[in-house]
Parts: C-alpha cells; structure tokens; sequence
C-alpha cells in the first residue's frame, strides 16, 4: 500500500511539473471555430496548456489583468477593437506575454504596425498546426517568427519604395556620369559602348526613377543617394 501511494505521490509530482513548465496559451479570435479547432490542438500538446480565450479584443483586454498566460494567439481583424490595438492595450498588463499574431492577411503595413506595436511573431491561418506549435515554441524561447510570405512581401515592398532599387550596375555608372553633367556621346566615350546601347540604358534609368528627363533623374539619384557629386 505505501509502494502504491508513494508511486502515485511521484506520479502526481511529475505531472504537476510537467503542467508547471507548460507554455500556456491564451486565444483572441473572434470566430468560434477558430478559437474551438485552437483549443482542441492545443490542449492535445504536452508542452502546451491551454488557459482560456476572449471573442473581442475589448474582453481580452478585461480578462488581461487576472491572466496568468505565456504566449496570447492574436487575430486582427475583429469588430471594434483590432488586433493590434488590442496588443498596444493588453502588453502593459501581461509584460511577460509574448503576442504571436494569427491571421489571414498578407499585407507588409498591417505587419509592420502589429510588430512595431509588440507582436513577437506573425503566422498566417493557413500554416499547418505543427508549423503553428514550433512557432509557439520559437516565440516563447525569444525567437520571433514572421511567415515566409510575408517576409517576401517586405521585402518587395521595401525593394518597389526604394528608388533606384532596381537599377543594374552599369545603369548605376551611367547615372554616375549623368550626374556629372556628362552628355550620351560623352558617356559612349568613357566606357567604350555604342551610342544606341546608352540611349537604351538612359530610356532605362528614367523609368525606373520615374523620370521625365535626365535633370528629374539626376535629382532623384542625389536624394536617394544612389551616386555622389565630386
């Protein structure tokens, strides 16, 4: 009898550990099969303890004070409240929380004002339930996580808003003599290419800089720093 009850007191024990150094989760969506299909997998993880959910960003914030959670799955767009002033508002309360924002929408701004507003990691719905618990994982190691799509996105948008951006290398050295004040017979002097090849290469410039002309271009090039006066 006492090997039984010492067995069961370690069982116990374990299991009490176990429950203590779970990552517990709490969910704000304000879709009920989102929020029942979070539960159901969460709770079937080990690692993971599942501590409640809030259908509006306005009850996340309510429930926030009395909430004792490691990592807050967050949607964003919810009625009346979003998601990321839900984070703006609930980061005070929860300052050792970590915010994983869970949505559907693939657009670089909204990322960008969800992480500048606290967001660890952002995930969109359609990533698979283990892609979603390694991210939970990452995020509560410190580890934030952006979806590869979206990491894509930033990185075109920041290419497109970049003037000059796609400019090639020898587009980059005509500009450089452009802005030298250097003539197109001039310029096919310097570097050896057919008159038609720098007047190609010019076309090429004003549209990529959305220039009407090589003095706009020029100015362009100065602002964006893509060359430098001597």
């Amino acid at each position: 009898m006492s090997n039984a009850y010492a067995y069961a007191s370690a069982s116990a024990s374990a299991s009490a550990s176990a429950d203590n150094d779970a990552i517990r989760v709490f969910v704000v969506d304000d879709h009920p099969m989102i929020r029942h299909g979070l539960a159901a997998m969460i709770q079937a993880e080990s690692e993971l303890r599942w501590v409640g959910d809030a259908s509006s960003g306005e009850d996340a914030v309510r429930m926030a004070s009395g909430l004792a959670t490691d990592i807050v799955l967050m949607d964003l767009v919810m009625p009346k409240m979003d998601g990321i002033d839900t984070i703006t508002a609930m980061r005070p309360l929860l300052p050792g929380a970590r915010f994983i924002v869970l949505t559907s929408l693939l657009d670089p701004a909204t990322a960008k004002r969800a992480l500048d507003a606290g967001a660890s990691s952002y995930l969109l719905k359609n990533a698979s339930s283990q892609e979603l618990i390694t991210v939970i994982r990452s995020t509560h190691a410190g580890r934030g996580v952006v979806a590869p799509e979206l990491t894509d996105a930033l990185i075109a948008q920041a290419q497109k808003a970049a003037p000059g951006a796609d400019l090639t290398a020898r587009e980059r050295e005509l500009l450089g003599l452009m802005a030298q004040g250097m003539s197109n017979q001039e310029i096919s002097n310097r570097l050896g290419i057919a008159m038609p090849t720098v007047k190609f290469h010019v076309t090429n410039i004003l549209a990529k800089l959305h220039a009407e002309n090589r003095t706009e271009a020029v100015l362009t090039a100065l602002r964006a720093k893509l060359v430098a006066l001597n």
